[in-house]
């Protein structure tokens, strides 16, 4: 069952035909006790105004066989035991002599006897116990009687009364059908009940994220479509330098000119393709990572690139510290940290790795990445995490993207990026700062 109202109008129904039962058992059972008091009464009446007729009066043919509203049966027993009279002689009636008040179990069925002695007889009068719960059930079935005619014209109250209270939902799902693709503008505020406005206002929060991610995502290719455009025009550029290449060594230059402009390119579109898996989105699969044996593996990665530019790459302090996280996401980040400060340090530079516990003993990990290159003013360094962003006169020009995109994945590993001079009063050190994490087995890091 899937429509809300049916669902609705059954457990309402069935809360109203269960408090109907409960109350026609209510009244069953007063109407048995009532029906027990009424019949012990006229039992008792019918045993004392036949106790006080003489013998021959019980034995002539005008007493009746039966009661023929009680369903009422007598018994005249003599003293010494021996039945004298017996209105009904088929039934199967109690044969044991009782006084007062019993209730008789016989191969017929249960009888509530009444029994008075003379003083030369005992009168029993006997009512089988069928006729007391018949009477009790007809009573619980007359007034149940108009509640029962009454159900149906309930049941359809029960279905409007619903309906309208469903009213304001099936309002705001016509708003939300009638409008277009593309709009992600706020629901109007309308009148809406109190629990109702809560996905109301869960619909509005949706869509302004949508918005914000739409925007952000036109802005990126806005932004990705601008900065492509140059290295693209510079390799028409170099294309066609090298077509008009008249010596070998002209040729020779056009083709390292062409190729190192293609490595840019290539570069540019990865850390595009990076930046967009990364944004907006939070780590789902969260498994410990060792951050010492990440740096040793990046740091590894990265020594032939150090070594072409002539800068000393290494690792200085290592702790085995484990963070929970995504290993490929927090591997990008580390490499593009170093990647920045060998390609920014220069010739005869010198760029350390280092991963300590955070002061303090929480277990918490501080990944650090610092170099003697010329730095960053601090008026520039929360600039820097923006995406295109370069400074002004850097060399060598880069994306301005390697940054964001390790603001991206520290976001979403909820650690905090600072940014420092370098320990010898110049270059910059680039601290990651990981929250602390309970122990667990480290994630096994990725060959690629």
């Amino acid at each position: 069952m899937t429509s809300l109202r049916a669902r609705l109008l059954a457990w309402l129904m069935a809360g109203v035909v269960f408090v109907g039962a409960a109350g026609g058992w209510v009244v069953y059972r007063n109407a048995l006790v009532e029906a027990d008091a009424f019949f012990d009464y006229h039992l008792r009446q019918t045993a004392l105004i036949l106790r006080d007729q003489p013998v021959e009066y019980l034995l002539a043919p005008q007493i009746p066989r039966a009661d023929a509203a009680y369903d009422f049966v007598v018994q005249v027993w003599s003293l010494d035991g021996v039945r004298m009279y017996q209105s009904r002689p088929h039934a199967v009636l109690p044969g044991v002599i009782t006084l007062g008040f019993a209730t008789v179990t016989t191969s017929g069925g249960a009888w509530r006897v009444f029994g008075v002695q003379s003083l030369t007889k005992v009168i029993q009068v006997a009512q089988p116990m069928s006729v007391r719960r018949q009477r009790a059930v007809e009573l619980a079935l007359e007034t149940l009687k108009p509640f029962a005619l009454l159900l149906p014209g309930l049941a359809l109250l029960i279905w409007l009364a619903v309906g309208r209270a469903l009213e304001p939902l099936q309002r705001l799902t016509a708003l939300v059908k009638a409008r277009r693709v593309n709009a992600l503008e706020p629901l109007p505020d309308t009148p809406l009940p109190d629990e109702v406005r809560p996905l109301a206002t869960a619909l509005n929060d949706l869509l302004a994220r949508l918005r914000a991610a739409l925007e952000r995502e036109r802005a990126f290719m806005a932004d990705a479509a601008h900065e492509l455009r140059t290295p693209l025009t510079a390799l028409h550029l170099q294309m066609g330098m090298l077509a008009r290449a008249s010596s070998e060594a002209e040729r020779a230059a056009a083709t390292e000119r062409l190729s190192a402009g293609v490595q840019r390119a290539i570069r540019l579109v990865e850390q595009l393709l990076s930046l967009a898996r990364q944004e907006p989105r939070a780590v789902t699969q969260r498994m410990p990572v060792r951050l010492d044996e990440l740096a040793r593996e990046v740091v590894a990665e990265l020594v032939p690139l150090a070594d072409a530019g002539r800068v000393d790459l290494g690792v200085s302090s290592v702790q085995a510290l484990s963070v929970r996280g995504d290993a490929d996401d927090l591997r990008t980040l580390l490499r593009n940290l170093v990647d920045n400060a060998v390609r920014y340090t220069g010739a005869g530079g010198r760029v350390d790795v280092s991963v300590e516990e955070e002061e303090g003993g929480a277990r918490a990990a501080r990944l650090t990445v610092s170099d003697d290159g010329p730095g960053i003013p601090p008026e520039e360094r929360e600039r820097v995490f923006d995406r295109f962003h370069r400074r002004a006169g850097a060399t060598p020009p880069g994306s301005g993207l390697g940054l964001s995109i390790v603001k991206s994945i520290a976001d979403a590993h909820g650690a905090t990026l600072t940014l420092a001079g370098g320990a010898s009063g110049k270059g910059l050190s680039v601290t990651v700062s990981f929250r602390q994490d309970a122990p667990a087995e480290p994630q096994a890091l990725s060959a690629n």
